[in-house]
């Protein structure tokens, strides 16, 4: 059995890694729990990941959280995977277990807790799902949404062979299309969610059309700077539903606090203000 130190370390491993909340949001939790433990940020280039990989579960660190560049990474040096992070082929955290080093995908819990907290009962008029994006994050989000019994999913994005493949994991249920086809699919889409970076802070906006969507329709966007998007605050102005991107940043920390410290989070009001307050913070700053 791993050895258990007394001062319980975990940490965001990533390639830059200064702008991650991650130290926020735990450093938040160990302090309003009364926890003695601590989360790092560690800047890892891309050559030197598996020997920091090694080095989980020795001089008290007991586990870490992955960010860009390290995802497939990260993948490949666990000895033994979860169900999600063996499906996406990613991992997004990690720990070590009776010796052997585990990965887990904890995007795909973010998503459906934001959702799920963000917009109650939203599976009910959700049969069919506009996605835009074909990247990492859209196959989360399509893990999610088939969890839940999601019928049709229909992916936007510019680059069809990326959708494809996408589409093709997944199997039946999922379809691509070209932007120029989001008119007609908004049409009947119960939810559309953009996973891609557009409207990201330094990014150009999504620029979409949102009148043929029901009034009933909910708008997701996993874009949290800024904290409201051109998508959300359009969807806003048409009365819809909106889901913001920082739950889901949120909620995936969640399950990797309780397996590296022992107790099992909440993500509180107090949290999010204090992370909305950061991300505002930063904003300002920025030239």
């Amino acid at each position: 059995m791993t050895e258990r130190p007394a001062l319980l370390r975990a940490c965001i491993v990533g390639w830059p890694v200064a702008h991650s909340r991650s130290p926020l949001i735990h450093g938040f939790w160990l302090h309003s729990l009364g926890l003695a433990g601590a989360y790092d940020r560690e800047a890892v280039p891309p050559g030197a990941f598996a020997s920091f990989a090694a080095s989980i579960g020795k001089r008290g660190l007991v586990g870490a959280n992955v960010t860009i560049p390290h995802k497939e990474a990260a993948y490949a040096a666990c000895d033994k995977l979860t169900a999600t992070a063996a499906e996406l082929g990613a991992v997004n955290t990690l720990w070590r277990e009776d010796g052997a080093l585990w990965g887990d995908n904890t995007d795909v819990a973010g998503f459906l807790a934001n959702l799920d907290e963000e917009a109650p009962g939203w599976r009910g008029g959700a049969e069919t799902v506009v996605l835009i994006g074909a990247g990492g994050a859209a196959r989360a989000v399509i893990s999610g949404l088939l969890s839940r019994a999601v019928k049709r999913i229909a992916i936007v994005n510019r680059t069809a062979e990326r959708a494809q493949r996408l589409a093709a994991h997944f199997g039946a249920g999922i379809s691509v299309h070209a932007p120029a086809d989001l008119p007609r699919l908004l049409e009947r889409a119960g939810l559309l969610v953009n996973t891609s970076s557009l409207g990201m802070a330094g990014q150009p906006a999504l620029d979409i059309d949102l009148s043929p969507l029901a009034a009933s329709a909910i708008v997701a966007d996993l874009v949290y700077v800024p904290l409201q998007t051109p998508l959300l605050a359009a969807a806003r102005r048409r009365g819809l539903r909106v889901v913001g991107g920082l739950g889901m940043l949120l909620h995936q920390a969640a399950p990797g606090f309780e397996r590296w410290f022992g107790v099992k989070p909440v993500v509180s009001p107090e949290l999010r203000a204090l992370i909305e307050a950061d991300l505002v913070k930063t904003s300002e700053r920025r030239p």
